[in-house]
C-alpha cells in the first residue's frame, strides 16, 4: 500500500480490518440491513458500506461497486502493469481511449488549464526521478531534477475520442492524483442506479449517501499528520465529498520535505503545507483541487477555495490549520 486515507471514520459502522483482500460484514438497524467490504485496490484499502431492507440486494450492489472499482484499475492504476495508463506510459499513446479513461484525462487538463497548471498528471517523470533516488538511498540531484521537470507540461499531453498522445519522449501520466475521487463518484452513482440510499464510499476519498446506522451525519475525523492516532478536528458531510492528501502519505525524506506532491514549477514538493482537506460536489474534483491549494500555500489557499467554489481545511508544517467558513466542522 503506497497511500493511506487521512480521514477516519469517526461515526457508523466501524471499519474492518485492514490487509485483507475482500472482506464483509453484516449489521441491522431499525428496517435497513448494513452490508459492509473492505478491498485492496489502486494502491490503497478500500472500504463500502451500504443499506437496503434487502439484504440480498445491498450485496448486490456492492458486488457491482467493487466490479466498478476493479475497471478503473484496468484503466488508470500505477499499480498495474498491464492496465491501459501503463501501456500509454510505455508507448506514448493510446488510440481510442475508453470513455471512462477518456473523462478522466479530460478532467485533469481542464483542472490544469484553470489552475494555470498547478495540477498537472504528465508529473510522472518527476515521482521516477525521486523513486529511482531513493532506492539508492538519496535524493536526487538538482541536474536529475531539472531533468525530469524539462518532460513535465501538460500541454504536451493531446487527448481526443481518437487517441492520447505523449508528445515528447520520455514524458508519463499519472492519474494517482485523482483516480480514487474518480472511483468514489463511479461508485456513489453505481449504488444510486441500484436503489441504494444510504452508503458510505472510501477509495481513500470519501463519498456518502443518506445517513449513517446511528442519528445524525456521517462524520469523518481529520487525522493530525504528524499523529495518526489524534484528531486535528472531524467534518461532517452533508451531502458532499472530501479528498485529503498529506506529506506524509508517501515521503522521500524523513523531514517531509519531499514527499509525493510536486510542483511543476520547480520539481520539488510545496514547501508550507502539511496536509489539505477539501469538500467539494464531486470527489473526483476535490482530489485533484487538494494539489492546486498545496501549491497554493497557507495564507493563498483559502481566498483560492472561493474561486472554486468549494471549501477547504489545510494544516501547515507547524501543525497550524485554519478551515473556510462553509466546511461544516464538530467538536472532536
Amino acid at each position: 500500500m503506497r497511500r493511506r486515507s487521512f480521514m477516519q471514520f469517526s461515526l457508523g459502522l466501524g471499519a474492518a480490518a485492514s490487509g485483507a483482500f475482500v472482506t464483509g460484514s453484516q449489521a441491522r438497524a431499525g428496517d435497513l440491513a448494513w452490508t459492509s467490504r473492505t478491498l485492496n485496490a489502486m494502491g490503497t484499502l478500500m472500504s463500502l458500506k451500504v443499506a437496503h431492507t434487502d439484504a440480498a440486494h445491498a450485496e448486490r450492489a456492492l458486488d457491482a461497486a467493487i466490479a466498478e472499482i476493479r475497471h478503473i484499475e484496468d484503466q488508470m492504476s500505477l499499480f498495474r502493469e498491464d492496465s491501459a495508463i501503463c501501456e500509454f506510459n510505455r508507448s506514448s499513446r493510446l488510440d481510442h481511449p475508453h470513455p471512462d479513461l477518456l473523462a478522466i484525462l479530460r478532467v485533469s487538463q481542464d483542472v490544469a488549464r484553470r489552475s494555470k497548471g498547478a495540477f498537472d498528471i504528465t508529473v510522472q517523470p518527476l515521482w521516477q526521478a525521486f523513486a529511482e533516488a531513493q532506492k539508492q538511498g538519496r535524493l536526487p540531484t538538482s541536474m536529475e531534477v531539472q531533468a525530469a521537470r524539462q518532460l513535465v507540461g501538460w500541454r504536451g499531453l493531446e487527448v481526443s475520442e481518437r487517441s492520447v498522445r505523449l508528445l515528447r519522449p520520455g514524458m508519463g501520466v499519472t492519474l494517482n492524483g485523482i483516480a480514487h475521487g474518480y472511483a468514489a463518484d463511479k461508485v456513489k452513482a453505481r449504488l444510486q442506479s441500484m436503489g441504494i440510499a444510504h452508503a458510505l464510499v472510501d477509495t481513500d476519498e470519501w463519498a456518502s449517501l443518506g445517513k449513517p446506522a446511528h442519528d445524525g451525519d456521517w462524520t469523518l475525523g481529520v487525522a493530525n499528520p504528524r499523529d495518526a492516532h489524534a484528531l486535528i478536528t472531524r467534518v461532517a458531510l452533508q451531502g458532499r465529498c472530501v479528498a485529503t492528501s498529506a506529506d506524509n502519505e508517501c515521503t522521500f525524506s524523513p523531514d517531509f520535505a519531499n514527499h509525493h506532491i510536486f510542483d511543476p514549477s520547480t520539481g520539488y514538493s510545496p514547501t508550507e503545507l502539511s496536509c489539505v482537506s477539501v469538500m467539494a460536489p464531486t470527489c473526483v474534483m476535490a482530489d485533484a483541487l487538494t494539489k492546486v491549494f498545496f501549491m497554493a500555500g497557507f495564507d493563498r489557499a483559502l481566498p483560492l477555495a472561493k474561486h472554486w467554489g468549494v471549501d477547504l481545511l489545510v494544516v501547515d508544517k507547524q501543525g497550524r490549520w485554519k478551515a473556510s467558513a462553509g466546511l461544516p466542522l464538530r467538536r472532536v
